[in-house]
């Protein structure tokens, strides 16, 4: 069962404010790993990518509750989350992300997990500049993922309601 127009209409106007927080977060990011000189500077990156898939976890989490999914095992509810993103729920929903668009964003996730959890540790300026190069590489089809799956709910809200300006 789809939901109604309003709620199709919300998560759309969801989906277009996180588009713009994850550019604008992912600018940042790419523009600061640029020089990693300082202890300060990785650890800066490492709150950004932090954030940058917060942005993308919170997007998740909208699509899921708005369809309904839920998420059983709360130990590894990130995980799953992002797991259930790439899965398609016949009649329901097309899967949101490819495998691709996946794997850039479970290492970031893994990433994400070890900075909310390690509390005395030296960041590996190499490692970070690897993940910032893997989600440089991968931004393009992460966001045309998105992108189609919006276009599909604006198709779903034209066909409930032809006169809707989405």
């Amino acid at each position: 069962m789809r939901p109604d127009v309003s709620v199709l209409l919300t998560l759309v106007g969801y989906i277009k404010q996180q588009i713009k927080i994850i550019k604008d977060l992912f600018e940042k990011l790419f523009l600061s790993s640029n020089e990693l000189s300082s202890e300060k500077d990785a650890y800066y990156v490492a709150l950004l990518l932090h954030n940058f898939y917060n942005a993308f976890e919170d997007l998740f989490q909208e699509v899921a509750c708005t369809f309904e999914n839920s998420v059983e095992d709360s130990s590894k509810c990130h995980r799953e989350l992002l797991k259930k993103m790439t899965i398609e729920v016949p009649s329901i929903r097309p899967a949101l992300l490819s495998t691709q668009s996946f794997r850039a964003l479970d290492r970031l996730r893994r990433f994400r997990h070890f900075i909310r959890h390690a509390y005395n540790y030296e960041l590996d300026t190499d490692e970070l500049s690897l993940i910032v190069k893997t989600l440089k590489d991968s931004m393009p089809a992460i966001l045309k993922d998105i992108q189609s799956f919006q276009m599909w709910i604006e198709k779903i809200i034209k066909e409930l309601n032809p006169f809707s300006k989405v």
